[in-house]
């Protein structure tokens, strides 16, 4: 099959048809949106937290979408920038771990790799399974796939703290984009920064599902969806809805100025169903149907990053 002019879209299995189920009957479902983030000057530090509340989420789609700038692009900006940082002190506390790297699972089109580091905030490796074989735990996940006689990274995941990145497959006139903001699924709680905990991991290649289990009860799944050269969707179905006020999902990105930002706008769905639009700093809170978050103008700071988009929220 040939990758560069196909759409992918994964097998339409039980997961699918339960979402779209779902997703029709409640396509007007609001969410609780609130803004918590803090400024700073220093462009390595995630201060953006931007959570999603509601008493009835089951499902929502995650979308990764190239921004509308990307066409303009001749050069990236991905390095880091530490300008400004040299007061930023992290209070995090490190654990030590033998490094590693294993290829968990692999196909001619597909690729799924771990690592382990050598240092990491959380003191526990995530049990990880593959059909039959259970791994000990892996700091990072990535998903690759072959695109265009390479492989492409699209997706990575933190077990061990709930992070996730996603990002389309690059454009034809880039050979490589940034990951940018990062998002959570699941009952987000804070221990010293956001973070969903997870006590058990399982990817599904068949599916493209991504399985966990949560240490406050309950699970979830995430599956890849769609992918092309313009967006990546990922579908996230939870065995129940995530209670006692705690965020369902979360975004996690940084923000010095509008030209240096990973996210600067937001956008969002309101009753009636237009969309109602702010500078990041601007917006508090909001009941949603749907969120995007990115950004206009070029950033100096992983300028071809994706914008982020939540919406399809169902019960």
């Amino acid at each position: 099959m040939n990758l560069a002019r196909r759409t992918f879209l994964v097998s339409t299995g039980a997961l699918a048809v339960e979402l779209l189920g779902r997703q029709s009957a409640a396509e007007d479902l609001f969410v609780h949106v609130i803004n918590r983030t803090e400024p700073t000057a220093c462009a390595e530090k995630d201060n953006v937290t931007i959570e999603f509340v509601s008493p009835r989420v089951r499902s929502f789609e995650v979308e990764a979408v190239h921004p509308a700038y990307i066409g303009t692009l001749n050069v990236d900006r991905w390095l880091p920038d530490l300008t400004n940082c040299q007061h930023v002190v992290s209070t995090a506390p490190e654990y030590s771990f033998h490094p590693a790297r294993k290829t968990i699972f692999e196909t001619v089109e597909w690729q799924l790799v771990g690592y382990v580091f050598a240092k990491f905030w959380r003191p526990t490796l995530v049990p990880f399974r593959v059909g039959d074989v259970v791994h000990d735990g892996f700091h990072v996940l990535q998903l690759w796939t072959r695109f265009q006689e390479r492989a492409e990274e699209i997706l990575v995941v933190y077990p061990g703290d709930g992070y996730w990145r996603a990002r389309p497959l690059p454009p034809a006139h880039l050979r490589w984009t940034a990951y940018g903001t990062s998002f959570l699924v699941g009952p987000v709680e804070t221990a010293g920064r956001p973070m969903v905990d997870i006590t058990a991991m399982e990817f599904v290649p068949e599916t493209k599902t991504f399985t966990f289990t949560f240490a406050r009860g309950g699970g979830g799944r995430l599956r890849l969806a769609h992918l092309d050269q313009e967006r990546i969707t990922l579908e996230v179905l939870f065995d129940r809805p995530i209670g006692d006020g705690r965020p369902f999902a979360a975004l996690r990105s940084m923000y010095v100025t509008e030209h240096n930002a990973d996210v600067a706008r937001l956008a969002w769905r309101v009753p009636g169903g237009h969309f109602e639009e702010a500078a990041l700093p601007t917006f508090r809170e909001a009941h949603a149907s749907e969120l995007w978050a990115g950004r206009l103008v070029p950033s100096r700071h992983n300028t071809s990053a994706p914008d982020m988009i939540l919406r399809r929220f169902a019960p």
